[in-house]
């Protein structure tokens, strides 16, 4: 166990005993020490990944530390939206609540490729595969007393756009066009997640974080020179933003959390800026009309 990550969790977040949580993506980087830190508070933490060996060797050193609450496996495939159907089916079944969704997977500048739906690779998973997942988990949700979705964006999103002329990459591939598109729509997504939320006077939190600089597996696509000039936070302290949305009390729908440091490239969770890009409300509207004929 890492000292700093340990003595950060037991003095600034409060216990999760008795609560059930969902993190996609985390048998690894920040999604593991997501499932670490909420499992070392108490809560019962549902592991989900592609990979069941991955999954498997996440929860068996998970299981190694000091923990009060528990690690289960869930197989999900958000690039494959019959898998996403498969496990919201076997959670709503197993489980009677869910008090906490993070969408944590992400896929990051990969070689073009696509879902099997044919959407850009980091569009269908990012967005549309996590879009999916909140929806067939919504009554669960509204059923469970003071639930949350987290959503994870970037600073990525700052500048971006979306353009819904390339979705399935009918333009020239742009690998990082399409990344920093993706986390756009993930922010979009939190942000008119909440509004529907209120409008409907469901008792469900939707927040959103990005964790800066953080080295993890997800750079795996990036020219090595590159990430030679640039300065990473370690993975335990680039997964303290989205512990402290998943956990705030005093978090309201719409937040954003983030480094607290110069331009929230690193440091520890505050609260962060939202940039003008996720802010367009019809934007908004067209992408979840994107995401509901989609994933139907």
């Amino acid at each position: 166990m890492i000292k700093e990550f340990n003595e950060w969790i037991l003095t600034n977040l409060d216990s999760q005993k008795g609560k059930t949580v969902i993190i996609t993506g985390a048998n690894s980087g920040i999604g593991f020490y997501t499932a670490l830190g909420l499992a070392k508070l108490g809560a019962t933490v549902i592991v989900a990944g592609r990979n069941k060996e991955r999954i498997d060797d996440a929860i068996q050193a998970i299981e190694k530390e000091t923990i009060t609450g528990t690690v289960s496996p869930g197989i999900i495939d958000l690039a494959r939206l019959n898998s996403v159907r498969k496990f919201a089916n076997e959670f709503n079944k197993t489980y009677t609540k869910l008090d906490i969704l993070i969408n944590n997977a992400g896929v990051m500048m990969p070689p073009e490729s696509k879902t099997k739906e044919g959407f850009e690779l980091q569009f269908g998973v990012n967005f549309l595969g996590h879009f999916s997942l909140t929806d067939l988990l919504y009554n669960k949700l509204k059923s469970t007393q003071n639930s949350r979705v987290v959503t994870i964006s970037s600073i990525a999103h700052r500048g971006a756009f979306i353009d819904f002329e390339n979705l399935r990459v009918e333009k020239p591939y742009d690998t990082k066009r399409e990344y920093y598109q993706s986390k756009l729509a993930d922010l979009i997504f939190a942000l008119e997640l909440g509004r529907r939320y209120e409008a409907n006077n469901d008792n469900i939190l939707s927040v959103a974080c990005h964790p800066g600089f953080t080295k993890t597996e997800l750079q795996r696509h990036i020219n090595p020179e590159i990430l030679k000039k640039m300065n990473f936070m370690d993975t335990w302290q680039g997964s303290l933003p989205t512990l402290l949305a998943a956990t705030n009390k005093n978090a309201k729908s719409g937040d954003y959390f983030g480094p607290d440091g110069e331009g929230e490239y690193g440091g520890f969770p505050a609260l962060g800026v939202i940039d003008k890009s996720a802010l367009d409300q019809e934007v908004a509207k067209k992408l979840w009309e994107v995401g509901i004929k989609n994933t139907k």
